[in-house]
């Protein structure tokens, strides 16, 4: 059997060779390497698919967010309520920026940030939420809304699994304030290397994300505020403008893939699927099982690839270790932790029977 790998670019780029040859020759010929033409056409393009006025590109998911915190003063101090189940990166921009990553359980069906969970988190502190569309399913925008403008709170969605998704009509990364998203390779709207967007419908934000990216420039050599060196590069805006025409036609394929895994494996007792929503975008297809490890090293034998996200929840990361969380302090998300395996899906997968079949014969 050929081996299944967990993601191959070459698929996608292979369909879109021609056209990602023409743009970086369009990049050659340009006068500019950073912040040019391509970065500012790129930022129209990605602010009219989302439905937002305004975008600033940036170096990377993590500095999009960290970015959109400054952006809104949030700093030494302060509180965010945040998904204890998520990646790192989300603890890592709240705490880079001085505040504090206030932690709350995720619902146990969709893995994403429990509403209920929230209002018993909000302090005296708090002054934003940061919902994580984890794995590519949108959270309860809506409800997340109502309880942020009760309580007077800023909304920062880390949108950086799921572009191109949905709620109620109105797309993730829209809802918040000020909103953050990745492009780093693997993603729905990958890059060639890192890369992120900020977007909002405040002009004044996204005015300050642009200078603070250039060094707390907004005009040359003349800064009044310490910014960083957070620029998305030309050349990654010019790969991006020609994904970005693509993206809807590859969400459509994602998730034809995941409506397979999920008629192929749905008596499959032993196995919890992921919600089947129509918003989802499928980012990752991430099923739970109590023998994940078990599992996966049955799959690996079969030559099929799967990951774990994430095998360490932040709060028993050693480098939080001065939160000082215990094991046991979010049972629900470690939980998940312990149990779920990541299943290949990615453009151009047409192997989908293969790896069903490889586990509906481990559980025979």
């Amino acid at each position: 059997m050929k081996p299944i790998p967990f993601f191959d670019h070459r698929l996608m780029h292979d369909a879109i060779s021609d056209e990602l040859k023409g743009a970086f020759a369009e990049f050659l010929s340009g006068d500019m390497l950073i912040l040019g033409d391509q970065v500012t056409a790129f930022e129209k393009e990605f602010g009219a698919y989302q439905s937002s006025a305004y975008a600033a590109g940036v170096n990377s998911g993590l500095d999009a967010l960290i970015l959109s915190l400054k952006a809104l003063g949030i700093g030494a101090g302060d509180e965010v309520i945040v998904p204890a189940n998520t990646y790192i990166a989300t603890w890592n921009a709240i705490h880079l920026v001085g505040a504090i990553p206030v932690p709350v359980e995720p619902d146990v069906t969709t893995m994403n940030i429990h509403i209920d969970n929230i209002l018993p988190a909000i302090k005296k502190r708090t002054k934003a939420i940061m919902p994580v569309h984890l794995y590519g399913l949108p959270c309860q925008m809506s409800h997340i809304m109502n309880v942020a403008d009760a309580h007077d709170l800023y909304v920062i969605e880390d949108n950086a699994q799921a572009v191109g998704a949905s709620v109620n009509g109105k797309k993730t990364g829209t809802w918040g304030y000020i909103n953050a998203t990745s492009f780093y390779p693997t993603k729905n709207l990958g890059a060639l290397g890192d890369g992120g967007m900020v977007t909002s419908d405040d002009a004044d934000l996204i005015a300050r994300v642009k200078s603070l990216r250039n060094y707390g420039s907004a005009k040359r050599y003349v800064s009044k505020e310490i910014g960083l060196n957070s620029r998305l590069d030309e050349l990654q805006a010019a790969m991006l403008r020609i994904k970005l025409r693509k993206l809807d036609l590859w969400l459509a394929e994602r998730k034809q893939v995941a409506k397979q895994y999920l008629e192929g494996l749905k008596d499959v007792s032993e196995i919890t699927l992921p919600v089947d929503d129509p918003n989802h975008t499928y980012h990752l297809f991430v099923i739970r099982c109590d023998d994940r490890d078990a599992l996966a090293a049955h799959l690996d034998k079969q030559g099929i690839s799967t990951l774990v996200h994430y095998p360490i929840p932040p709060h028993l990361q050693e480098a939080y270790r001065f939160l000082k969380y215990a094991p046991g302090s979010f049972p629900i998300t470690e939980s998940i932790a312990n149990t779920c395996l990541s299943l290949p899906l990615y453009y151009g997968f047409k192997r989908a029977d293969e790896v069903i079949e490889a586990i509906r014969g481990y559980y025979k």
